[in-house]
């Protein structure tokens, strides 16, 4: 059994703890925060008043791109007027009859594989469910297209689009080698 002062001790010592957790140290910090804030005057310099917008006009905005690489090839075109009349320069061949192949649009044309044959690269094109072989200079597209190059992974292919002054400009495409599903997996 434990002695009757040891049971009381805990009882005894509590209140002593409490007593020291007073507030005293608290209401001098409250006294010297009121004053030190009544004391402080804040500084605030006025803001500066907006500058006024005076909008500028572009007085060059019907002058050529410089940075438009398509421009200089219309601007080629221009200077050679009869090319155009003819079929030549960068505007198509509207006489010309046109290849099986100008009938698809290009992104319903998918790149599967290719082959070669004596000495001549082919490039094996899918569209729908048929397969067709191309070669480079073989027309292709509907913004009459040129195969351009043939390589192992692509086909490229130089386009004649008219731009939004009605301009006729090269647009380069490519096609990409398409994976099937069973050399996926």
């Amino acid at each position: 059994m434990m002695p009757t002062c040891h049971r009381w001790l805990p009882a005894l010592l509590l209140p002593c703890l409490l007593a020291g957790c007073g507030d005293s140290d608290v209401q001098e910090v409250r006294a010297w925060m009121k004053q030190v804030d009544a004391e402080t005057r804040v500084g605030v310099p006025p803001l500066a008043e907006p500058k006024t917008f005076i909008p500028f006009a572009y007085q060059q905005k019907d002058v050529l791109d410089p940075f438009n690489p398509n421009k200089l090839l219309s601007e080629l075109a221009r200077q050679n007027p009869d090319a155009g009349k003819e079929g030549g320069g960068l505007a198509p061949d509207l006489k010309r009859r046109k290849e099986l192949l100008e009938s698809y649009p290009l992104d319903t044309v998918k790149m599967v594989g290719t082959l070669e044959m004596r000495g001549t690269r082919y490039a094996v094109l899918q569209i729908d469910r048929n397969v067709y072989q191309v070669v480079k200079g073989q027309r292709l597209g509907q913004n009459d297209g040129v195969i351009t190059a043939i390589t192992d992974n692509t086909v490229s292919i130089r386009e004649v689009v008219q731009d939004a002054t009605g301009d006729w400009v090269e647009h380069l495409a490519t096609l990409e080698l398409q994976e099937s599903k069973e050399t996926a997996k």
